[in-house]
This record gives C-alpha cells, structure tokens and sequence, in this order.
C-alpha cells in the first residue's frame, strides 16, 4: 500500500519551470564549472612543467616529466575526487546537503591558489608540493559530484528533472571552454611580451624565466568562479526532501518551499506527526532490504560509471597523435615553452567546442523526452562501434590521406559519450536511492566512475605504448600497442551497454516513487512502463 505523499513534496513535483530551478542550476552548475576547469587545466600545463623543470642541457628534445612524476601530477587529483566522493557524499547525508556544500567550495578555492603557489627548492620539492595541494583540490571536487547532483534533483519538477541534473553536469564543458580559453590568453600575453626562440634554434633560450608565472596564474584562476559562487550556495535553503524525509521537520521543508515556490503550504499535522515518529522501517545502506530493493541499481549505477570512465578518460591517449598528423600542434622543437602551451590549449579548446559541449547539450534537450535508459544504451553502442572502427582498420587511419576521417571518428566518440553514458550515469544515481541514502549512493556511484579514470587515464598509458621498447615514450616500458588498446575499449564500452539494462528508467516519475519512499509493505512490485521496459518501482 503507498502511503500518500507529502504536500510540499508534491507541490515540487508538479511545480512549472521557473527562476528559482534556473537559480539552482547555475550556483550547482557553476561547481561542475569550476570542477572541470581545475581537473583538465594540468593537461594544458604539463608540457611546460617538463621544459622549467626537467631540461637537461644537450638534450635533442625539450626536457619532459618524468613518467612516475607525471603520472603524479595529471592523476593525484583523481585520487582526491575519489576520496571526497566516498566522504563528502556520506556527509551530505548525515549533516545536510546545505551545510556541507560550502565547505566543498572553500577546499577548492583555498587549493587552487595553493596550487599555483607552489614553491621548493628543488623540481621534486615543487612537484611534492603541487601534488599534495592538487589531492586536496580533487577532495573539493568529489564532494560537488553527489552534493550538486542530489540538490538538483531534489530541487526539481519530475517533468523535467532529469535536463535540469544533466544541465548542472553540462557546466563542465564551459569549464573546459574556459580552461582552453584562459591559458590562451595568459600564453599569448606572456607569448607577445616576452618574445622566445624556438628550442632548436636556442634550448636555454625558448624557456623565459616569466614562463613559471604561466602555469601559476592558469592553475590560480581556478579560485575565482568558485568564490563568486560560495555566497549564493550558503542562501539556499536545505531540499525540502531532506528537510522532511530525512531531518523528519516536514512543518520546516514546507515553510522554506512556500518562500521558494511563492506559494502557501502547509502540512496536515498528523501526517507530520506520523512522518516523524516512522523510523522504524528505515533500513540502512548495508542492511538486507537494501540489497533487495537497490542491490543491482547500485551495481548497475557503479559499473556502467567506472565502465564509461575507463573509456572516457583513455581516449586522452591518442589526442596528442591526433593534434600532431593534423598539424595542430608541431613538433616541440619547433616551439618556444609558452608558443607550445598555446597550441596545446587551442586544440583541446576546439576539440570541446566541435564535440564536447554539443553532446552535453544534446543530452540535457532530449533526456526527459527519451529517457536515461534509451541515451545512455545508445551512446555506449554508438561509443562500442566507433572505438572498433578505429580499432580495427588501425593501420589505415595512420595514413597520411585518412587523418580527417580519423579526427571525425575520434570526435563521434566523444559526442556519443557526452551525449550517452557520461551525462546520464550522473543524473540517474542522484533520482533512483532513498532520501536518506541519496547522496551516499550517489558519491559511491561517482567514486566508482572516477576509479575507472584512473585505470583509463594511467593504465592505459602504459597498456598503449609501442610493443617495441625502442619506439616506446621516453620512460616507459614497452606495451600492447595503441591498436590492441583500443580493441580492449571497444569491449569496455560493450559491456558498459549490458550492464545498463540493471538501471531503472526514472523518466517522468516522482523521486519518492522511483526510490519506493512511500510503500509501507516490503513487496517489490513490478510495473511496465510506457516504454515497454519492466522495471522495479
């Protein structure tokens, strides 16, 4: 039997769209804005880092970071987003989502400045220190994943919930925009004022002292859209569903609503008086009826995340292959140290512009009309196809007079990832566990994904290296080779599209019903809904 739902819970699910929905997307959205720019702009300033710190004199080739280092600096911000996940998205559980949303902010801005002022006295001593303040900016990160994810949803009508969660993840491509964005203005200022040789033509030379201040003032800038973001996330008031699901103050969720949604609620005091005495039921994340009710969205929610980050983040792998055959980016010998972080920032801007950010808002415009289920089966089948047409005829792709085709394959891949798995593993962790355990669930979910970063992004560096040593990056031991590489991803993304079909489509239907909130019996039902597919309500 389902237990009638809360007034000021029905009120926002029926709400019609209005500014306050457009407020929360964009002080959630303006997080993943920060988060994205803090977390892709080390891979503009890499290359850079190699040349200040780790030029050798007589050497044929600019100086470059050391494999472990740089595996270091590019991946222990991963590690930090990891951990805050796990930490921040319990805590949003425990303590509130409100009150520890600020906190999540104040990491990232005391962390990004901390960043770029990271001093020592030796390559190593500046490297340790970089690493050691990028793990806790990747802590601030984590935690806005489930925090921002969780609000929004909770925030939002069931009509059109699912573009607004997709809209606040959508935000990251205009952090990468921005990221493209900012370190090409700082290198063309530094470029202009403080004119270089190329390294061939003068090593010493082609690397101003002034180019340390490139770095700093790109990793800096970070701060400033998270500051200007913390006063208006400190004004929103807690989620009515926390407030009344979870904290049990029903009288309080519809009081801060009414000034929300500029409506007169009220709730029936013996419906908040039962609310509030009706602990008994509640089960918790590692208890038997979790496992029966949510055991396989949870799996389902875990593995199709770390699956599409695997995929994801090891298309990095081949960008660099990419820039070169088409000229985008020349030789390093041909450059000066800030010429080059230029030319990087410029293809990995336009790279976003052409793919990126059209497939997340793609996504955001189609999810409520087609659903989670169908977009993130599509883009996973659209993303298994291309890698193995990639994969496969390898050889020809390397050829000079297939380098275009090969540029619109790689970007097709990046489309159907952002407008698939990539969007939709985050908007549907946020909508499908209980008040109680939402946040929670949803960090796991992000931490699981942001393993499988770790294993693209690193593990796949070295997986994807030449099988003879003597080709292989300066560093590393030799691999499978880029081709076999690929065909493994090829079957990372086709087990990604089985292991959907454990994730429950939310479309159209109120959080409380999609997590089974107001059942009073323990019986799972079974339900078919309008697009044919029996799901578990």
């Amino acid at each position: 039997m389902a237990k009638e739902q809360l007034q000021v819970l029905n009120a926002l699910d029926v709400a019609k769209t209005q500014w306050y929905h457009f407020t929360a997307i964009v002080i959630a959205g303006m997080g993943f804005f920060t988060d994205a720019y803090d977390l892709f702009c080390i891979s503009l300033v890499t290359k850079l880092l190699g040349r200040l710190y780790y030029h050798h004199e007589g050497d044929v080739k600019p100086g470059t970071l050391p494999p472990n280092v740089a595996a270091a600096v590019n991946g222990v911000a991963f590690c930090g987003t990891l951990s805050g996940q796990l930490f921040f998205g319990w805590l949003g559980d425990k303590m509130g989502r409100k009150r520890v949303y600020g906190m999540t902010l104040m990491i990232m801005v005391v962390c990004s400045i901390a960043s770029g002022l990271s001093f020592g006295n030796s390559p190593k001593g500046i490297m340790a220190t970089l690493c050691f303040f990028r793990f806790w900016l990747g802590f601030g990160i984590g935690g806005d994943y489930p925090l921002s994810a969780t609000i929004m949803s909770e925030y939002a009508n069931k009509k059109t919930r699912g573009a607004f969660i997709a809209a606040v993840f959508a935000m990251q491509g205009f952090g990468i925009l921005a990221g493209g964005a900012v370190a090409c203005i700082v290198s063309v200022a530094f470029k202009t004022s403080f004119p270089a040789p190329a390294y061939i033509d003068n090593a010493a030379a082609s690397v101003v002292p002034e180019a340390d201040y490139v770095w700093r003032i790109i990793l800096m800038f970070g701060a400033i859209p998270a500051a200007m973001t913390y006063y208006w996330r400190m004004k929103m008031p807690e989620t009515a569903r926390y407030t009344a699901l979870v904290a049990k103050n029903a009288t309080q969720a519809a009081a801060d609503m009414s000034k929300v949604l500029q409506v007169e609620l009220e709730e029936d005091p013996a419906r908040v008086t039962e609310l509030a005495q009706n602990t008994k039921k509640e089960f918790g994340l590692f208890s038997k009826e979790f496992l029966r009710r949510h055991g396989l969205h949870l799996l389902g929610t875990t593995s199709t995340w770390f699956l599409l980050d695997v995929a994801f983040y090891s298309q990095n792998l081949f960008q660099k292959d990419i820039f070169s055959s088409i000229g985008w980016i020349p030789d390093s010998r041909n450059m000066n140290a800030v010429e080059e972080v230029f030319r990087i920032a410029r293809a990995q801007t336009l790279i976003a512009l052409c793919s990126t950010v059209p497939g997340y808002w793609f996504t955001v415009l189609l999810i409520d009309r087609i659903g989670r289920f169908t977009i993130q089966l599509m883009g996973f089948f659209f993303m298994t196809v291309f890698m193995f047409a990639l994969a496969i005829p390898y050889d020809h792709w390397t050829h000079k007079d297939n380098r275009i085709g090969f540029v619109v394959m790689y970007s097709l891949t990046f489309f159907f990832a952002n407008f698939g798995p990539n969007a939709t593993t985050f908007v549907v962790p946020a909508e499908i566990f209980p008040a109680r355990l939402r946040s929670t669930c949803h960090g796991i979910s992000a931490a699981s994904g942001k393993a499988g970063a770790i294993i693209g992004a690193f593990g796949f560096l070295y997986l994807a290296q030449n099988k003879d040593k003597a080709k292989a990056d300066k560093g590393y031991p030799a691999g499978i080779g880029v081709k076999n590489a690929l065909i493994i991803l090829g079957f990372v993304n086709l087990l990604g599209f089985i292991f959907t079909f454990l994730v429950p489509e939310a479309k159209g239907r109120s959080l409380e019903e999609v997590a089974q909130e107001n059942n009073d019996d323990n019986k799972l039902k079974m339900e078919s809904r309008s697009d044919n597919r029996t799901v578990p309500v």
